[in-house]
């Protein structure tokens, strides 16, 4: 694509750069075929290393970030979310800089590169995306180095790994002195996982997901993220509930890579608090995210007053308390009521069985506590093998017990932002098939599995887009309780939609 010279390069000439790195949905179905000889994952990560080598960096260089490094598959952005909250409260006298690294993004891709707490500014972005872009461009890989890279075919890192590249420049230019990573997917052959020398590292509620690249059992996903586990780095893994014989399996990884100490945290080991996230099952998050800030702060030599007995809490410092309490982290477990439409809209990117679960107990309990209204679902799953099974997990969670919480309207719509059949540029995305999308295939599919799950019951719907649908909504004439669920992508056009209707 045509990129324009350095003096006239804009935010959006970055977005439009940015979006052309993305994987197509024919280069994802080609890579599931290749055969099991192809180490696709070792590939990967051995790009990042010689990307981050033609910027001109060493690994070792990223340990001056003092960098936090979380996994899971459930809950590890809300556990950097509580972490981040909680060491903001450090500032300016312990911590000068603080930088947060996560994926995906909701509404803007600066999201995913944060310092203090607010996604990069635009004018900074653009200056440090184009500072990598020409440095690529301008360089070529060493075939001695990296045989098994093709430098002449590998001009540019795909999307997530140019993001990664570009979050560490970022850092180390603008002076981050604690720098908190979230792992994209898996472990061991993830992105992030180039850093040598974390302060701490964490592992939140694990469970199937990703099944392509991290493989289809709970041991296979367990020992690939266990991959972030660093010699003589202290390491801190949620109790697993739902599969408790992956702790045998997550100590012996601790124990090959020689963590300095492994310990598991239950949260009933926090104290009774209040959580700036809703949902019971964010206190397995907070849980985590305190002993995470407290490990990280006495690395750093700062001692935080947590007074521990054994692994339970018995007292949290003050700023440990403000910090869960403030913490900001939109599309999860969201409650918007404050729009002109009055509908209370319920929004959660839950994507994987263990989340939705999670998510639809939360509405499920919300929807207890108040006064009856109309209840519709808001859903779409596009990428995910198993999409019938999510939107079937979230019925029995939500309905199939307790028939006074059922819904009585279901929509189902793709992921396209707008009623003119456009995508929100910073939320494209080109890797899911075109045809499927305009013959809104998966979403007819999803409004029959419906009629089967509840027996017809549900009024059904399916629209071509998010606009469409939230404008349909508007309308109605009555008072609505709205849960919007199914994946951060379709949360981050639904709040793009609802933005532009408070402009």
């Amino acid at each position: 694509m045509r990129i324009p010279k350095m003096s006239s390069r804009t935010y959006t000439d970055a977005i439009n750069a940015l979006n052309s790195l993305q994987s197509n949905f024919a280069s994802i179905e080609a890579m599931k075929k290749l055969g099991p000889n192809v180490n696709r994952n070792e590939l990967s990560i051995n790009e990042v290393r010689e990307y981050t080598s033609r910027l001109g960096y060493a690994p070792r260089d990223f340990n001056k970030l003092n960098i936090i490094h979380v996994t899971g598959t459930k809950g590890k952005g809300s556990t950097c979310a509580f972490t981040e909250s909680i060491l903001k409260q450090y500032q300016p006298d312990s911590i000068s800089k603080i930088g947060l690294y996560t994926s995906p993004h909701l509404k803007s891709v600066r999201e995913r590169i944060r310092i203090n707490g607010q996604p990069i500014d635009k004018e900074l972005f653009t200056k440090y995306f184009f500072e990598v872009w020409d440095k690529l461009s301008s360089t070529k890989s060493d075939p001695q180095q990296w045989p098994s890279l093709q430098p002449s075919d590998v001009v540019k890192p795909m999307y997530f790994k140019y993001l990664t590249i570009l979050s560490f420049h970022v850092f180390l230019r603008e002076g981050i002195d604690t720098a908190i990573y979230e792992v994209g997917v898996g472990g061991t052959f993830d992105s992030t996982n180039i850093i040598e020398k974390p302060t701490v590292t964490a592992i939140s509620a694990l469970g199937i997901d990703h099944t392509f690249m991290l493989g289809n059992t709970i041991e296979s996903i367990t020992d690939n993220k266990t991959g972030i586990f660093k010699n003589g780095v202290p390491a801190f893994v949620s109790e697993q509930k739902e599969y408790p014989k992956t702790h045998q399996i997550i100590e012996t990884r601790a124990k090959e890579l020689g963590v300095s100490s492994l310990e598991f945290v239950h949260p009933n080991d926090l104290p009774d608090v209040e959580l700036g996230l809703s949902g019971e099952f964010q206190k397995e998050n907070a849980a985590l995210a305190v002993r995470i800030a407290d490990t990280h702060l006495k690395s750093i030599g700062v001692e935080s007053g947590l007074s521990l007995n054994g692994s339970k809490v018995e007292s949290l410092p003050e700023k440990f308390v403000k910090g869960l309490k403030e913490v900001d982290w939109p599309g999860r477990c969201q409650v918007i009521t404050n729009n002109p439409s009055g509908i209370t809209w319920f929004v959660d990117g839950a994507h994987t069985i263990e989340s939705i679960i999670a998510s639809s107990t939360w509405f499920k309990e919300e929807q207890l506590k108040s006064m009856p209204k109309k209840r519709v679902l808001l859903f779409n799953q596009q990428g995910r093998d198993n999409y019938a099974e999510l939107l079937t997990t979230l019925y029995h969670t939500v309905s199939s017990n307790d028939p006074k919480v059922s819904f009585d309207e279901v929509i189902f719509t793709p992921n396209i932002t707008w009623s003119s059949g456009q995508y929100n540029p910073e939320l494209l995305a080109k890797n899911t098939s075109e045809d499927a999308v305009k013959k809104l295939e998966i979403q007819h599919k999803f409004s029959d599995l419906w009629e089967t799950l509840d027996g017809g019951k549900a009024k059904r719907s399916v629209f071509p887009d998010i606009e469409t649908a939230v404008e349909y909504l508007k309308k109605e004439d009555q008072e609505l309780n709205v849960f919007v669920c199914g994946s951060l992508h379709l949360v981050g056009g639904f709040l793009v939609v609802l933005d532009n209707e408070r402009e």
